[in-house]
C-alpha cells in the first residue's frame, strides 16, 4: 500500500477509536539454553552451539532450566503479576524451517506470571497503567538466511541457510491485555511501554535487552473500532519489531493503514506483517493462526513446576530498586525539576548520566553532556544514545580535563569527537590532535600583544575605559591560538596590558 493510500492520522482518529495488544519476548541471560546444557553465546559459527536435545533429535530428553525459571518469577513479581502455584510446558505445533522439533515448547492456558501491571510515563509525564496479561516460558527458534535475493527475504532468494544456534534460547514472553482509550497517543504509549520495560528487565539483569541483536522483540497487535462501537476490530500483529521507533511508526502505519481499508468498505485480515524499516511501512506475512490451530497440549516430557511461596518471597528479596523508584530517588539527589527529569529519560540518558556521575562528574555536566551534545551526534548517527561508542568513564575524564583547565568546552567537542571516531581515549585524542589548551603565559602574552598591535583603534577604546571592546581583542587570539587558548586568562591579559 502506497502513501497515497493511507488515511491522514487526524481523520483515523476522528473514525476510529484504537486497540493495541503488545507481545515481548525477553531473551535471559542465561549461560544455557531452557532444556539442554548448550551454550547460549550470541554470534557462534552457525550450528555450533547445539545437540540432539535442541535438535529434537529422537530419544532425547528435555530438562529445565533452573535460572530461567528463578529469571520468570523475577519478571513475574517485577511486573505485580501472581505467581502461578503449580503450572506447566505445552507444546505449540506448527511447522516452520527453523523449527528443528516441528514444535515449540511454550505455556499456554498456565502460565507461570499472571495479572499484572506496569505503569508507563510518556513524553509530558502522563502515565498510563498497562495491564498484563500474562509472563510464560518459552524456547526461542532458529534463525533462516536468505541467500540470493536484494531483500534478504525469502521472496527472490535463491536458497535458505538454518542456524539453529538460537533454538532452544530460553524466552520469556510478555503479554499485555487489551490496550484501551489511548486515541492519539496509541503509538507513543506502545513505545513507552517497550522502552519502560525494557529499562524494568536491564535492572533485572535477565537479559541484556538488545533489540538490534534480538533479544528483546515486540510483536505489535493493532485493531481499530469505529467511534460508538462496541466489538474490537479485526487486528493485525506486526511481527518481530526491534527498535523503540519502530515500534511507534508500526502502530501508527496500521492505524492508517486499516483505516483506509474500512473507510473503502473494506475488511482487515486476520495476519502477521512485517515492519520495512526504510519505508516505515508494514507488508503482508501470513495469515494469522488461532489458538486451536496450534494443537497445544501438555508437554509430556517435563514435569509440571510449582514453585513454592518460601522460594518466591526468596526470590522478591533479590529484587533491584526499581527504575521508577531510581529515578525519583536521583531527581531530590541532583536537585532536578520534572522537565530536567523528563528530558533525561526521554533520551535515554538516566543510566548514562549516572554512570557518568559515579566515575567522578558532577551530575549537572554529565547531564549536560548527555542530553545535548551526546544527543546531538546519537541522532545524527541514527542510534540510540546508549550505542555511541564512547563510555561513561571517557565522557567524565573529558569533563575533568575541563575543570582542570587542560581544556575548553571547544576543544572538549573534539576531543569527543575523536573518541567517537575511534581514535582512542580522551588523553591520546589530545594528544594526537594538539588539543591542550595554551595556559603558559608568556606565550599568552605574545598573542595578546600580536592582535593588539593589529587592532590600534581597539586598543585604544579598552585603554580608555571601554572594556567590552577586548571581546575583539581575546576573538583574535583565540583564532591565532586554533582556540587553544583559555579565553579567561586571555580577557585579563588584555586588559593588564592596556591598563585597564
Amino acid at each position: 500500500m502506497s502513501t497515497a493510500e493511507l488515511l491522514d492520522y487526524d481523520e483515523v482518529l476522528t473514525r476510529f477509536d484504537p486497540v493495541l495488544g503488545l507481545e515481548v519476548h525477553v531473551e535471559l541471560s542465561t549461560h544455557t539454553k531452557m532444556f539442554c546444557g548448550c551454550p547460549t553465546v550470541f554470534g557462534g559459527e552457525p550450528n555450533t552451539q547445539v545437540c540432539p536435545t535442541c535438535l529434537g533429535l529422537p530419544g532425547s530428553l528435555p530438562v529445565v532450566n533452573e535460572i530461567a525459571v528463578e529469571s520468570a518469577i523475577r519478571i513475574g513479581l517485577a511486573l505485580n503479576c501472581e505467581i502461578a502455584e503449580w503450572c506447566r510446558f505445552a507444546r505449540k505445533n506448527y511447522f516452520y524451517p527453523d523449527m528443528p522439533k516441528n514444535f515449540q515448547t511454550s505455556q499456554y492456558d498456565e502460565p507461570i506470571a499472571f495479572n499484572g501491571w506496569l505503569d508507563v510515563t510518556l513524553d509530558d509525564g502522563e502515565v498510563v497503567r498497562v495491564a498484563i496479561e500474562r509472563a510464560h516460558m518459552e524456547e526461542d527458534t532458529g534463525k533462516s538466511l536468505h541467500v540470493g535475493g536484494a531483500t534478504g527475504r525469502i521472496h527472490g532468494a535463491e536458497h535458505s541457510l538454518l542456524d539453529y544456534n538460537r533454538a532452544g534460547v530460553p524466552l520469556i514472553e510478555i503479554v499485555t491485555k487489551t490496550i484501551e482509550g489511548t486515541g492519539a497517543r496509541a503509538p507513543e504509549v506502545a513505545r513507552a511501554y517497550v522502552a519502560t520495560l525494557r529499562d524494568l528487565l536491564k535492572a533485572l539483569d535477565v537479559s541484556d535487552v538488545r533489540m538490534d541483536q534480538g533479544s528483546l522483540r515486540c510483536d505489535a497487535n493493532v485493531s481499530l473500532m469505529p467511534k460508538g462501537a462496541t466489538e474490537f476490530g479485526t487486528r493485525t500483529e506486526t511481527k518481530n519489531v526491534n527498535s523503540l521507533r519502530s515500534v511507534e511508526r508500526a502502530v501508527r502505519h496500521e492505524m492508517t493503514r486499516q483505516a483506509a481499508i474500512l473507510v473503502d468498505g473494506g475488511s482487515i485480515l486476520q495476519e502477521t506483517r512485517h515492519f520495512e524499516e526504510a519505508s516505515g511501512t508494514t507488508r503482508a506475512g501470513r495469515r494469522k493462526e488461532t489458538s486451536e490451530d496450534y494443537r497445544y497440549f501438555p508437554e509430556p516430557d517435563l514435569v509440571p513446576i510449582a514453585p513454592s511461596r518460601e522460594w518466591v518471597e526468596k526470590l522478591r528479596g533479590t529484587l533491584p530498586e526499581m527504575p521508577a523508584e531510581r529515578r525519583k530517588r536521583i531527581q531530590a539527589e541532583w536537585s532536578l525539576t520534572d522537565l530536567e527529569l523528563r528530558d533525561l529519560i526521554n533520551a535515554g540518558a538516566v543510566d548514562l548520566v549516572a554512570a557518568t556521575v559515579a566515575a567522578g562528574s558532577s551530575p549537572a555536566e554529565a547531564r549536560s553532556w548527555w542530553v545535548s551534545y551526546l544527543s546531538q551526534q546519537a541522532n545524527n548517527r541514527g542510534v540510540e544514545l546508549s550505542e555511541l561508542d564512547i563510555t561513561p568513564a571517557q565522557v567524565a575524564r573529558v569533563i575533568a580535563l575541563v575543570a582542570e583547565g587542560a581544556l575548553t568546552n571547544k576543544l572538549a567537542r573534539e576531543v569527543v569527537d575523536g573518541v567517537l571516531a575511534g581514535e582512542g581515549e580522551p588523553d591520546e585524542v589530545v594528544d594526537k590532535r594538539g588539543l591542550k589548551v595554551v595556559s603558559d603565559d608568556s606565550a599568552l602574552y605574545a598573542a595578546v600583544d600580536e592582535a593588539l598591535a593589529s587592532q590600534p583603534d581597539v586598543a585604544g577604546k579598552i585603554r580608555e575605559g571601554k572594556v567590552a571592546a577586548a571581546g575583539a581583542i581575546v576573538g583574535a587570539v583565540m583564532k591565532a591560538t586554533k582556540g587553544q587558548a583559555d579565553a579567561k586568562r586571555v580577557r585579563e591579559l588584555v586588559l593588564e596590558r592596556c591598563g585597564a
